[in-house]
């Protein structure tokens, strides 16, 4: 199969969709593999690593698409690389389509096959395409919290782990999944008081036993986060639902209630987020202020550590790619769950539930599409 990575485009998008040694992984096995000039370079992975493995340079992201079979991307494409797509081209990236109607529409039109890095699902109901940037997401929102708490930021002055004799931060994490474990553990580790939610009691459990003194479990219901907003400096948003927007848990209204200078960091923002008043922004614009709450709300936080990222991705992605690679996206996604559940539009059809239901679109059984 020819494999085509192209140079991501997004705004401050330094990640690339495949280190050297995985392309060296799928050349080893007889696959073409493209890389656009400089596609690694923002990732500290200049062309002649790629050139040494047996990758072939092309000048231009219009090269990459026309020669490739798959195309293995980082982030959703954006308007640029709409008619760049063509149909049957296999697109494995994440989409976050039920966020983004646009693109949904856009990917329709092109006929291609789009497989979303975000609902690969493993038997277990694990999303393992997701967990390694959750990972990398969660610890980065207490960070960026941290910083965007102090004063030059708008944030109130505070100190997110305190000194003796002052109170450190206080941190509520809404969502007890791998980014809010993530954010809950740094925040922990730097001494700030956390307050973790979720509705999941056995997560409740599991979170209560591994995560140390500082850090207080409670149910997620919208009576404590309304009042839990009132007392706390810095909020994460860590919700996620497959392939589905995610539900507002912080409303407009709740801002006035707000210490001023707290800061809201949505790291679900890229699939619609759970804070009424956040909407996307990118790392050269990353924050606004309404009712003086400082909102966070870069759809793209492990872009800001590319290095890291890109390792991160490659080492989960790659041996769905060789899969597809070997087999083609129509046999490896019939002879393995995890891959038919990123499936999300086919050949101008949604094949995803949660993404017709959110624009309310046809919505095509996938097993008739693999038939």
């Amino acid at each position: 199969m020819i494999i085509g990575v192209p140079k991501e485009i997004k705004n401050n998008e330094n990640r690339v969709s495949l280190t050297p040694g995985g392309a060296l992984e799928l050349i080893r096995r007889g696959h073409r593999v493209l890389v656009q000039h400089d596609a690694g370079r923002n990732s500290g992975l200049p062309d002649e690593i790629y050139e040494k493995q047996g990758c072939e340079i092309l000048p231009t992201i219009e090269d990459v698409y026309k020669n490739a079979e798959m195309i293995i991307k980082v982030k959703e494409p954006i308007e640029q690389e709409y008619d760049l797509i063509q149909p049957n081209q296999l697109v494995f990236t994440y989409f976050h389509f039920a966020s983004h109607e646009p693109l949904t529409k856009a990917m329709i039109k092109s006929d291609a096959i789009c497989l979303a890095y975000e609902t690969v699902k493993d038997s277990k109901g694990g999303l393992p395409l997701l967990i390694p940037m959750s990972e990398v997401a969660g610890r980065m929102s207490i960070q960026a919290g941290a910083s965007y708490l102090e004063m030059p930021h708008k944030g109130r002055g505070i100190l997110l782990g305190g000194v003796p004799g002052v109170q450190p931060a206080h941190v509520l994490i809404l969502g007890g999944g791998v980014v809010g474990t993530q954010a809950a553990k740094m925040a922990a580790g730097l001494g700030a008081k956390v307050t973790i939610l979720d509705i999941n009691l056995d997560r409740l459990r599991y979170l209560a036993d591994i995560l140390p003194a500082n850090v207080t479990t409670l149910y997620s219901n919208e009576y404590n986060i309304r009042n839990l907003v009132k007392s706390h400096d810095l909020i994460i948003g860590a919700v996620l639902i497959p392939g589905a927007k995610a539900p507002n848990l912080v409303t407009r209204d709740m801002l006035k209630t707000m210490r001023p200078g707290a800061v809201l960091v949505d790291v679900a923002v890229d699939q619609g987020g759970c804070i009424e008043t956040c909407k996307p922004t990118t790392h050269a614009d990353p924050t606004f202020v309404i009712d003086d709450i400082v909102h966070y709300c870069v759809a793209n936080m492990p872009g800001a550590v590319p290095y890291t990222s890109t390792v991160a991705l490659t080492n989960a992605t790659l041996p769905f790619a060789i899969q597809l690679a070997e087999k083609g996206w129509k046999k490896a996604c019939t002879e393995n769950a995890a891959l038919k559940e990123g499936l999300n539009v086919v050949n101008g059809k949604v094949v995803y539930k949660a993404v017709a239901n959110a624009f309310d679109l046809e919505y095509s059984n996938v097993d008739d599409v693999l038939a």
